[in-house]
């Protein structure tokens, strides 16, 4: 998954972690621990990615909990915890739309169209 977002979107290999991590991470945030569990096992190297993210998360948790007080759905929080996540690795906002294609493709190829959908849910875009 890693190479496709390098290859696809032209980002570095740290970009390609910590944003991938970003997405795992609200999945996290989102989902019960066993759902969540489903969706790791068919990541390898899912802890890895999640902690290159953690370090813009302390900030990006902030963003959405601000989104939230202003009356913001749970979405817009999302997309701005990301957006913020995305921000401190060098990226524009815009990119989170084109990881989430390439990471939702990933699981269904490895892990099918439940743990898909369920990433997909979790995100909530």
């Amino acid at each position: 998954m890693l190479d496709a977002l390098t290859s696809q979107l032209g980002v570095t290999s740290e970009q390609a972690s910590g944003g991938a991590g970003s997405l795992f991470q609200m999945a996290q945030n989102n989902l019960s621990t066993e759902d969540f569990s489903q969706i790791a096992s068919v990541v390898p190297g899912i802890d890895k990615m999640m902690a290159s993210a953690q370090s813009s998360s302390k900030e990006s948790g902030a963003v959405s909990a601000v989104a939230s007080m202003l009356g913001g759905d749970s979405s817009a929080g999302n997309m701005a915890s990301l957006a913020s996540a995305f921000d401190s690795l060098g990226m524009d906002s815009n990119m989170v739309g084109q990881f989430v294609p390439i990471v939702l493709q990933y699981l269904q190829s490895e892990g099918g169209e439940s743990i898909m959908s369920m990433m997909k849910g979790a995100l909530s875009l």
